[in-house]
């Protein structure tokens, strides 16, 4: 059993962890405010300026699953370090850039820096608490990212209406502060695993998304050239010596279905902070400022609630959150369906329901996953679920631009209780997130919802090294 001094120490990791996910997600989020004005500044459209967000996701889930990998044969000290700096750099380009391109190359470096704090917090809970303390210390996590949806839309708004869309660069800037208590508290644990880094496989993997998330915006050519280097990659898996995956990690079914429920959940989930401001820039015409106090609501109550599903988790199961969180999506997207045109304040309502209910379930399933991988494959494991996260919400945000820029005249309502004459493109794409909650809630009782609450002994904690 931990004495109580690492379990203290184990705490105020998780206090930093939140903090740095609160940054990354606001890093992520608040450019989706500054659209609309980058597409008028470089006279492109909403389509083409999304890059700024789509391509931080690419990278990201590449660099999940990367450094998930690293993680398993160097120090997470070592690796954040690296991270965070990378960051800062990304960051420090991004502010001085002149041109659409500079900033995008800010943007791709922030995020091949950043993509290490989902890989740690994937990671963090597993490796130094107990299981069931988990659920707790995910929705730490939970809450981290909850605060920087509530943040980051208000930061970005003043910003936006005092200085210039640029200056959302330096908030990342802050990070740096958080990588001493790192270097502090994170242990000196010995690597889980001595095997050599398979570049080639990674670079497969690393081709095979680009290409995915290339394809949603930019045609067929592109999804036949991922689903060839895909091939490829299978292939180089099967026949390494040391592959970047191990093909067993596969066989688990449980864990694919987890993959599976993690990539559907992104996709639909990040609508709530992708699709909300343009909602309220083309449907309720509302200025930037605005915008960001509108979402402020909806994320301030997933903060305030979150940590309170990782309790649940431990207490009643992660079967109990996920169908709460389910319910409450469900009510959201199908009230979001029919009163799209109404008052931003029921807007801000609905989306209350929606943000909570994406921390919920994102508790449940990373929790439910967990268990399902040995120790030897935590690293990995996890890494490959953020990334899964991440190309789900790549490819979401590819389609829901999109589907946007065709606009609403020549289209139909597929709702029959919609009855404001704008926003059908929005209205229709919230119903069709609605079949994707059922889907999801589906493929969650049939991978997760028959088992019975229980402790996973298996996995061992490193409380002790730290």
């Amino acid at each position: 059993m931990a004495t109580k001094a690492p379990l203290q120490t184990a705490d105020k990791l998780m206090r930093v962890l939140m903090f740095t996910m609160t940054l990354s997600m606001m890093s992520g989020v608040m450019f989706n405010i500054a659209l609309p004005r980058i597409s008028k500044e470089f006279a492109l459209t909403i389509a083409q300026v999304s890059w700024l967000s789509s391509a931080y996701i690419m990278i990201y889930a590449i660099g999940a699953v990367t450094y998930g990998k690293l993680a398993d044969r160097y120090r997470l000290k070592d690796l954040v370090t690296f991270g965070l700096l990378l960051f800062t750099l990304g960051s420090l380009i991004g502010l001085t850039s002149q041109t659409f391109g500079m900033a995008l190359v800010g943007r791709c470096l922030q995020a091949a820096g950043a993509a290490v704090i989902p890989a740690i917090a994937m990671i963090i809970p597993l490796r130094y608490f107990a299981p069931e303390r988990r659920g707790a210390a995910l929705g730490m996590t939970a809450v981290g990212l909850a605060f920087g949806n509530a943040l980051g839309p208000v930061i970005a708004a003043l910003i936006i209406s005092t200085l210039h869309w640029r200056w959302l660069f330096a908030v990342s800037l802050v990070v740096l502060v958080a990588l001493p208590f790192y270097r502090k508290y994170l242990g000196n644990e010995q690597p889980v695993s001595s095997s050599k880094f398979d570049w080639i496989g990674g670079g497969l993997l690393g081709i095979t998304i680009a290409l995915l998330l290339l394809s949603v915006t930019n045609g067929f050519w592109f999804l036949l050239g991922a689903l060839f280097v895909l091939g490829l990659f299978m292939v180089r898996i099967r026949t390494a010596g040391e592959p970047f995956i191990a093909p067993k990690l596969f066989q688990n079914r449980k864990y694919t279905l987890g993959l599976t429920l993690s990539f559907l959940i992104s996709g639909s989930c990040c609508s709530l902070y992708v699709l909300s401001p343009l909602l309220l820039t083309d449907v309720q015409q509302l200025p930037s400022v605005w915008i960001g106090f509108a979402l402020v609501p909806a994320a301030a109550a997933s903060a305030l609630i979150g940590r309170r599903g990782g309790k649940l988790a431990d207490a009643k199961g992660n079967s109990y959150v996920a169908y709460i969180a389910s319910s409450l999506l469900l009510a959201c997207f199908l009230l979001l369906a029919t009163f799209t045109g109404s008052s931003p304040l029921l807007i801000a309502v609905f989306l209350v329901l929606g943000n909570v209910g994406q921390s919920f379930i994102v508790i449940a399933v990373n929790n439910s996953v967990s268990r399902t991988l040995p120790a030897d494959q935590v690293g990995v494991g996890m890494g490959m679920l953020s990334m899964a996260n991440f190309i789900g919400q790549g490819i979401a945000i590819g389609l829901y631009s999109k589907a946007v820029d065709l606009g609403s005249a020549s289209l139909t309502s597929w709702n029959p209780l919609f009855s404001h004459g704008s926003g059908i493109i929005f209205s229709n794409i919230y119903v069709v997130l609605v079949g994707s909650q059922l889907i999801i809630l589906g493929l969650y009782y049939i991978s997760f919802g028959k088992q019975k609450r229980r402790v996973n002994a298996t996995q061992p904690t490193i409380l002790s090294n730290i």
